[in-house]
């Protein structure tokens, strides 16, 4: 993992899916969601404008309370279970994760040590861009995944 960086980012418009799901469970609801989102996004005449995201609304415990989206460059109607969103205009810490999805715990417990390090002071909400995935790299060692905290209080 690189260093962290503090980023001011900029309201981006999203569709997503809202989901509570338990951590075993996430590998079975990923790939659906994933499909019904950019079905629906596309279905719609809408574009993807980046990576998919996940936008985790507070610290997993038993569960995780997350939406899976896309930026997209025109709001989407409600369909089902994909609604318009927005990422919202926040300071975060960030940093590179580069390896398998199955590595991203230690990903974020190695991004903790940093901002902790750095004398942040963080919010509940993060969340996971996936910049390089299955379809751009070689192998699951060549993912990279962009992880995002909220900062409240740089340092």
């Amino acid at each position: 993992m690189n260093d962290i960086e503090i980023v001011q980012t900029e309201e981006q418009l999203t569709a997503s899916i809202h989901l509570i799901v338990g951590g075993p469970d996430m590998p079975n609801v990923m790939d659906a969601a994933i499909q019904e989102l950019y079905a629906t996004v596309l279905g719609q005449g809408a574009e993807p404008t980046g990576p998919l995201f996940s936008y985790h609304h507070r610290r997993p415990s038993d569960t995780f309370d997350f939406e899976i989206g896309v930026p997209v460059n025109k709001a989407i109607a409600p369909t089902g279970r994909v609604q318009p969103s927005i990422l919202p205009a926040v300071t975060v810490a960030r940093a590179i994760y580069r390896g398998p999805y199955e590595g991203l715990s230690s990903g974020w417990q190695e991004m903790m040590s940093k901002v902790a390090e750095a004398n942040l002071e963080t919010a509940d909400r993060f969340w996971e861009r996936y910049v390089k995935g299955p379809m751009e790299a070689q192998g699951p060692e060549d993912y990279e995944t962009e992880l995002n905290w909220v900062i409240t209080k740089n340092g």
